[in-house]
């Protein structure tokens, strides 16, 4: 095994356990939250590709919360007009 990889793993090792610490501690200080934040801003070279949609996707997927909201609407004015 290559030295380099295996102080790579050791780094990858050591930055899991400060998380779980971190964790632990914002735990007991109540703000789990930051904890999780903390775990994933720590991890270096390993970003996901932004994905991008497409116009003809993103046409579809406004249509389709349109036609919920006025679906929703829709019942809400009928369940006041019966009282």
């Amino acid at each position: 095994m290559d030295i380099i990889e295996a102080l790579k793993q050791e780094e990858s090792k050591l930055e899991r356990q400060l998380t779980a610490v971190h964790g632990a501690i914002a735990a007991l200080n109540g703000s789990a939250k930051t904890a999780v934040s903390l775990g994933h801003a720590r991890s270096r070279g390993r970003t996901k590709a932004k994905s991008t949609l497409s116009a003809a996707v993103r046409t579809k997927m406004s249509r389709a919360a349109k036609a919920r909201w006025a679906k929703i609407k829709a019942e809400q004015s009928k369940g006041k007009k019966a009282k």
